[in-house]
């Protein structure tokens, strides 16, 4: 009798403390759920909640609540555990890195771009990152997928892609001929050297693309990655003059030269295989083409008067060498805020937004804006829109049509770039909208 007695003394011991384990599970389970519902909601009112461009879909059927998704965003509250599953919460915020997507155990989560309403134009790429156009490929920011680590890996797999598919022979000067040498064009380019092809790399600007564009100190890269023929880059906090100089090391390294200022104007079809048209005049034969353009074919303009004149930029490349200026920052993204952060110690700065509110930025831009507001370094005029821009001055108008004369040196317009459609679509290549499809998913 003792004996039993003993028995359910321990076991309904240790059934009270598997109660109380769960129920502190639960509770704490719960609480946490209330506050993802609170960060939800507050992104709803400030328009976060909805994605603008490659954002994460979970499925909540495939989720076990492991939480290695969080873990692994660089970022901050772009998803979080609701009701025993993950969620988005400032999907507007996330800047596809794919973090997440790699991160998942049960493979729960998918990288898709666009939503049921609203659709991003992209151009039509197989598995293979081959166009509709046989033997035209897409990698890179172009086939959406923006962050450097991921255009490095496409470009790698593009290139290897092509050396499986390829036929053996052919009468054009190249095996392939590389658009683009930013993130994506440089790792195609070593691919390519690696796998002893017959290429040229043509930039129609300079060596980096996009990158190169970027002021001199900013981040442009916090995550490793794998560079072909050179290994793993370790680097974090990188800045763009850290990344480009690896870039010319490694190309010099290996004898491969960009051929920049040379901005291709056309890509014909001809005997089975391309002719490339430069601007320049110059003509190029080539059994394949791999486009790592970007999908900023050319800044989005205002188009107001005064907008020509050489006040007006769409880049910024030296900050550290403008003084004691008025200048006025058009633009509510990354590079709007970074740009404007980067002049506000030693000018006076104003930030003209067409929004109520910053929709996609990073967090950390988000504070450092934020406190710089506080702080009177940088004045913000939400819900204005730049009417004309004068020598001296520019006019912007409010929401409620209210004139503002703003006394000014200098204009920096951060709009955004327009996809390079005409160019795409005289190449052949087909330009489809994508309604919250995945372009990236496991098998």
């Amino acid at each position: 009798m003792e004996i039993l007695l003993e028995n359910i003394l321990v076991y309904g011991g240790v059934l009270l403390f598997c109660f109380v384990i769960v129920f502190i599970y639960l509770r704490r389970q719960k609480r946490e759920s209330k506050a993802v519902e609170a960060k939800i909601e507050k992104a709803k009112l400030n328009g976060l909640f909805e994605p603008i461009s490659l954002h994460p879909v979970i499925d909540v059927n495939s989720c076990i609540r492991t939480g290695a998704c969080i873990l692994a965003c660089p970022e901050r509250d772009i998803l979080g555990i609701r009701n025993g599953k993950a969620t988005t919460i400032n999907a507007s915020r996330c800047i596809g890195h794919g973090a997440c997507f790699h991160a998942c155990p049960t493979h729960a989560i998918s990288l898709c771009i666009g939503t049921e309403k609203r659709g991003v134009d992209i151009p039509h790429v197989n598995q293979n990152f081959e166009t509709n156009m046989p033997g035209i490929f897409i990698a890179g920011e172009l086939g959406g997928m923006g962050l450097i680590k991921n255009a490095v890996e496409q470009g790698r797999q593009a290139i290897e892609n092509i050396v499986k598919m390829s036929k053996s022979q052919h009468s054009a000067d190249y095996d392939i001929i590389i658009v683009g040498a930013g993130p994506a064009g440089i790792s195609a380019s070593l691919t390519a050297k690696k796998n002893s092809l017959k290429f040229i790399t043509l930039e129609q600007d300079t060596l980096g693309g996009t990158v190169f564009t970027f002021p001199r100190s900013k981040i442009v890269m916090t995550s490793a990655m794998d560079l072909p023929l050179f290994g793993k880059v370790k680097l974090f906090e990188t800045s763009k003059t850290e990344l480009l100089e690896l870039w010319k090391k490694v190309l010099s390294q290996n004898g491969i030269n960009i051929r920049e200022n040379s901005k291709v104007e056309n890509i014909l079809t001809e005997n089975g295989q391309f002719k490339v048209e430069t601007k320049t005049g110059e003509q190029f034969t080539t059994r394949n083409v791999l486009l790592s353009i970007g999908r900023r074919g050319s800044p989005r303009k205002l188009n107001v008067p005064g907008e020509d004149t050489e006040k007006v930029a769409y880049r910024l490349l030296e900050p550290e060498e403008i003084h004691k200026k008025n200048i006025l920052v058009v633009g509510g993204g990354d590079s709007a805020i970074e740009s404007a952060m980067l002049l506000a110690d030693e000018n006076c700065v104003t930030l003209s937004y067409r929004n109520d509110v910053f929709q996609r930025i990073k967090p950390k831009n988000n504070e450092r804006i934020n406190e710089a507001i506080e702080k009177g370094k940088v004045k913000v005029m939400f819900s204005t829109n730049v009417e004309k821009i004068e020598p001296d001055k520019v006019l912007i108008r409010d929401n409620d049509g209210k004139m503002i004369n703003l006394e000014n040196d200098l204009v920096y317009i951060f709009a955004g770039g327009e996809l390079p459609i005409q160019f795409l679509e005289k190449a052949g290549i087909k330009i489809t909208k994508k309604f919250g499809e995945a372009i990236l998913k496991h098998k």
